[in-house]
């Protein structure tokens, strides 16, 4: 009998072998639009089409609520103003990356402005569709996942921008702890509101990309003494209740793996080959203790037959023992047609079964 999600996936966290590898991705919605055009049923979930493992991720909303507007709109684009009062520009039909035009926090003091208006309340949760949904997707045996929002990818991004955050982690740490601990803070007590509310997750995932192609953002003793401790505190707070904990983490990262190590990251993710990563490499130092999501080059995931070899090199390695979970290493981009993403989840049962 096949197992669910969950059962799966609680023996990949255990680094045990299960009936396969999890399927665990992040197809652009630029992507699963193309594939409903290819061959993919209208109103059809790719997971339920591919039969694939299916997970549930419980949002908070621990932003400034800022007024959402709509500035301007094209046929290729939206520049809209967020709730956290960035000002971005998206194509309307291609993912990626949005670009982050203009911010409202630009300083110390229009940041503990926003600081005030980011306070913990209930109606920061949707219940409806929690009561809605988690029973149903619990008895189905889905993975769940409760979200954080907190680090320095989520504050540079989302509150003040790359390259003002960068110079204020050396000219004023203090105030970046303050952004730090804030954003973990709330999200925390909204978490808390929803696991005593009976949702329980199982595991806490957040994304804070700390490298890029080339490098870091940060040196590992300035990640030790500004970030590490907000890290840490997350940790700790999953763990204290038997909950797994998931980073996500672009670039390259390899430096900051005994820190993570050090602090007890469950999960690692997507381990981006383009950037240096090797995930094999990972396998051999740290497959024992930490699980493994990704690492499969998204750069060929639209070219069948050499994303095919890759899995059929890598993935053998990477599920052996347990502690893999099959993803490419960072997303599905649009580029995948829907029959060449038909044949990698061909390839990947073949592959990833035990």
């Amino acid at each position: 009998m096949e197992m669910t999600t969950r059962e799966r996936m609680e023996l990949t966290y255990a680094h045990r072998e299960a009936d396969r590898a999890p399927f665990y991705d992040f197809p652009w919605e630029s992507t699963i639009e193309r594939w409903h055009t290819e061959g993919l049923p209208e109103g059809v979930c790719w997971q339920d089409y591919f039969a694939l493992d299916r997970t549930y991720t419980i949002l908070v909303d621990n932003s400034p609520r800022y007024p959402v507007e709509i500035l301007e709109q094209t046929e290729e684009y939206t520049v809209r103003r967020s709730e956290w009062g960035v000002t971005i520009r998206q194509w309307n039909h291609h993912g990626g990356t949005p670009e982050f035009l203009d911010y409202t926090v630009t300083d110390k003091d229009s940041w503990d402005k926003a600081r005030q208006r980011m306070t913990p309340s209930r109606d920061r949760i949707d219940w409806k569709k929690l009561e809605r949904e988690y029973r149903l997707r619990r008895r189905r045996g889905d993975w769940f996942e409760g979200m954080a929002w907190f680090g320095f990818d989520v504050t540079h991004s989302w509150m003040l921008g790359t390259e003002r955050l960068l110079v204020a982690l050396i000219e004023d740490p203090q105030w970046c702890r303050d952004m730090f601990g804030h954003y973990l803070e709330v999200s925390l007590a909204l978490l808390e509101m929803v696991w005593d509310a009976g949702y329980e997750f199982d595991v806490l995932t957040w994304y804070d990309d700390l490298g890029f192609k080339l490098g870091q953002f940060m040196s590992v003793d300035m990640y030790r003494d500004l970030l590490k401790p907000y890290h840490r505190r997350a940790v700790e707070w999953a763990h204290s209740r038997g909950v797994k904990v998931r980073l996500h983490s672009c670039g390259d990262i390899r430096p900051f793996l005994p820190e993570f190590h050090d602090i007890g990251i469950d999960c690692l993710n997507p381990l981006e080959v383009k950037a240096g990563v090797d995930p094999l490499e990972l396998k051999r130092q740290w497959g024992d203790t930490l699980v493994l999501h990704g690492g499969l080059n998204a750069v060929l995931w639209d070219k069948p037959e050499e994303i095919i070899a890759e899995i059929e090199r890598v993935v053998p390695v990477l599920k052996s023992g347990g502690g893999y979970i099959f993803a490419s290493d960072h997303s599905v981009p649009d580029s995948v047609d829907f029959a060449t993403f038909s044949r990698i989840v061909e390839a990947y049962k073949r592959v990833a079964a035990y």
